[in-house]
């Protein structure tokens, strides 16, 4: 019998060749045979198991606004372009689910800043990544209130000057999503794969220890020897060099975790 992780994957990857109904009726059931017989975590590993690799919560919901708030400016301004007022009745839902979602990848922002390791040129991109974020909820959480106190979408100038704020909302939100995906794309920020390094980094930045994402000259002996790379050049008698390697400082099994903190 499968497990339930495999079954899934076996269905969702690949079952053409299963049998037409019949062949999906037999997975089905074998997956049903194989979740009752597990722990609840372990059904959920296997039912989600990207989730369950997810070292913070904050990737799950980050999405929600930077869609829905995007989706409120666009369709704001065309409706007030196009003077439709039902087109900015629906923006406005938008903007208030936006504004619910982003306070809640905020909060697990928060959580993640304190609890992922990070080295010092990510600490800087993420302190910024975190004033964007609450920059973009509270001025969407204005602009929430301005409509909800006014009970409909502003007209005259008063449009003008909450369309131009929408605009700046949409700006911060690219900036904010662009330095998330910094973080995450070349520096691999709580990506498991990559959680070993981003240790390494945060200790080197505590210590003020050489950062191995700068250029290192390798000609240089201190240097090298520093990094634990240095080699003893040996001769023989007939004065060929064979380069032998030196063991690593003792420092360099020293080991611990670092999380920064961040002031909110």
């Amino acid at each position: 019998m499968l497990g339930l992780d495999s079954q899934i994957r076996f269905s969702i990857h690949g079952g053409a060749d299963s049998g037409g109904v019949a062949g999906g009726v037999d997975s089905l059931l074998a997956f049903l045979e194989s979740a009752v017989r597990q722990s609840p975590a372990e059904t959920f590993h296997g039912l989600l198991p990207g989730i369950a690799a997810l070292q913070n919560l904050h990737p799950l919901f980050v999405h929600f606004p930077i869609a829905l708030l995007s989706l409120f400016f666009a369709l704001d301004l065309a409706g007030s372009l196009a003077g439709r007022a039902e087109w900015r009745r629906v923006a406005g839902w938008f903007l208030y689910l936006g504004v619910a979602f982003a306070g809640i990848t905020v909060t697990f922002g928060f959580i993640a800043a304190d609890t992922v390791a990070h080295g010092g040129d990510v600490h800087e991109i993420m302190e910024s990544h975190e004033h964007l974020g609450i920059s973009v909820f509270g001025l969407a959480a204005f602009l929430a209130v301005w409509r909800g106190i006014a009970k409909a979408h502003p007209a005259g100038p008063a449009n003008a000057f909450y369309l131009a704020l929408a605009g700046l909302l949409a700006g911060l939100l690219a900036f904010t999503a662009d330095l998330g995906g910094l973080m995450v794309y070349k520096y691999g920020v709580s990506v498991e794969a990559a959680a070993d390094a981003n240790r390494a980094a945060a200790l080197r930045h505590e210590h003020g220890e050489p950062d191995f994402d700068q250029p290192v000259d390798h000609d240089e002996p201190v240097v090298k020897q520093e990094l634990g790379l240095g080699s003893a050049i040996h001769q023989d008698e007939d004065g060929a060099a064979h380069p032998q390697a030196e063991p690593a400082p003792a420092a360099a099994s020293h080991q611990h975790e670092h999380n920064h903190k961040h002031d909110h």
